[in-house]
């Protein structure tokens, strides 16, 4: 996948990595990942909201930017493996970061109701 040029403009590294993992699935992945490599089928349990051609299309474009190694075994059946590279391993920090923060506000995130979602607070 071709990266866009994010220039030296102030915040050009925020937009930059977020950009890698930019999306609803891309991080939900590299995440199921830090647990060591997983099959392609494994990875599709950990996530059943995910369909087959959408992982298959994030994993793609997570290969693409070197955040995952896809190894293919000369087997019959074709056993191929998705483990971290040492690129999508330095990205372990944001991912546990992104997950405190969410376990954090997950009550106010997924109890809100919808009305409340993006209202502005106002105090009485």
């Amino acid at each position: 996948m071709k990266r866009r040029d994010f220039g030296h403009r102030p915040g050009c590294a925020v937009e930059a990595t977020l950009d890698l993992i930019d999306g609803k699935w891309k991080g939900v992945i590299l995440f199921h990942l830090q647990s060591g490599t997983q099959r392609f089928g494994e990875l599709r349990k950990r996530m059943p909201g995910i369909t087959q051609r959408m992982l298959t299309k994030q994993l793609r474009a997570l290969e693409d930017d070197n955040l995952v190694i896809r190894k293919v075994y000369a087997e019959v059946p074709p056993r191929v493996e998705y483990t971290l590279s040492e690129v999508g391993e330095s990205l372990r920090p944001v991912i546990d970061t992104l997950k405190a923060w969410g376990e954090r506000h997950q009550a106010r995130l997924s109890c809100a109701g919808t009305a409340d979602i993006g209202a502005p607070h106002r105090a009485a």
